[in-house]
């Protein structure tokens, strides 16, 4: 069970790995702010999904 003192690295961790998360994602043109929500629920999960889905192409027009 967590306690308030052992939990605290793991809020720590989880947020950290949210704001990554958001930084890879709009470095392949996606939404960061979206991506962030996501990495806060699914965590490693989207980490992976993020490093392997590819750039989004910019529109010529």
């Amino acid at each position: 069970m967590l306690t308030q003192a052992n939990a605290a690295p793991w809020f720590v961790g989880w947020g950290t790995l949210a704001l990554i998360n958001a930084g890879l994602a709009q470095g392949k043109n996606r939404n960061g702010l979206l991506w962030f929500l996501l990495s806060l629920v699914f965590g490693p999960l989207a980490t992976l999904v993020i490093v392997l889905l590819p750039k989004v192409r910019s529109r010529i027009f």
